[in-house]
């Protein structure tokens, strides 16, 4: 917040103070898109929109446990998991409808055997969402100390160590624009932490040396 304050000074005030201007947030070491508003109007417009479920969110991340085929809807009640309230659980009698399409859109055999590269296309927005849903797949993200737990194959393990976060980026973000009309879309590159982790998985399934193929 004091990163954009400092480039946008005229923030200050639009949707309250503590987070003016942010429109919706992503989890602490996921990295990607966010919207950010620089006036009420148009942060009350993508709330809205945030809100009726309009906007295109797309994920990418890396898991481990072997996606059950390749690809499908998770629709699912989600709330705070009972059991820790730190924690959100798809496995609720009650709460918010929670809704995630999934792809698998690269696989990785010999050592990283059972890692996958996988799409998310959020249709609901709820906190933890994508991290909650493949969990409950049996294949939760490589480095997620929350959900997930140490890889079994041993070469993976530095991987997710190196990492050293959830192997989550929010690629797109798209919207409809408050002030013109128009629909807009924006992607983002994986940053270079997930590149090193993505050529370490090809470099274990083709039996190279990881790290050396990571360095190039």
């Amino acid at each position: 917040m004091n990163a954009l304050l400092a480039h946008c000074k005229d923030l200050r005030g639009i949707g309250g103070e503590l987070r003016p201007g942010i429109v919706h947030r992503i989890d602490k070491d996921t990295s990607g898109l966010l919207v950010v508003a620089k006036d009420d109007a148009t942060m009350n417009a993508l709330g809205a929109a945030f809100k009726a479920h309009d906007i295109e969110r797309v994920y990418e991340a890396f898991v481990v446990g072997k996606p059950p085929g390749p690809g499908g809807r998770i629709d699912t009640m989600y709330g705070r998991d009972p059991k820790d309230r730190k924690k959100f659980s798809s496995r609720v009698r009650a709460g918010k409808r929670a809704v995630t399409n999934w792809k698998v859109v690269e696989r990785f055999g010999g050592p990283a055997e059972g890692a996958a590269r996988v799409e998310a296309r959020l249709e609901t927005g709820r906190t933890h969402q994508v991290r909650v849903h493949l969990a409950a797949l049996g294949c939760a993200l490589l480095g997620d100390q929350t959900y997930g737990r140490t890889p079994r194959e041993p070469a993976l393990r530095p991987i997710a160590e190196t990492l050293g976060r959830q192997a989550l980026h929010a690629r797109t973000l798209g919207f409809v624009h408050p002030g013109t009309g128009k629909s807009v879309s924006f992607s983002s590159e994986l940053p270079a932490d997930m590149r090193r982790a993505l050529a370490e998985l090809r470099a274990l399934a083709a039996g190279k040396d990881a790290s050396k193929a990571a360095s190039k």
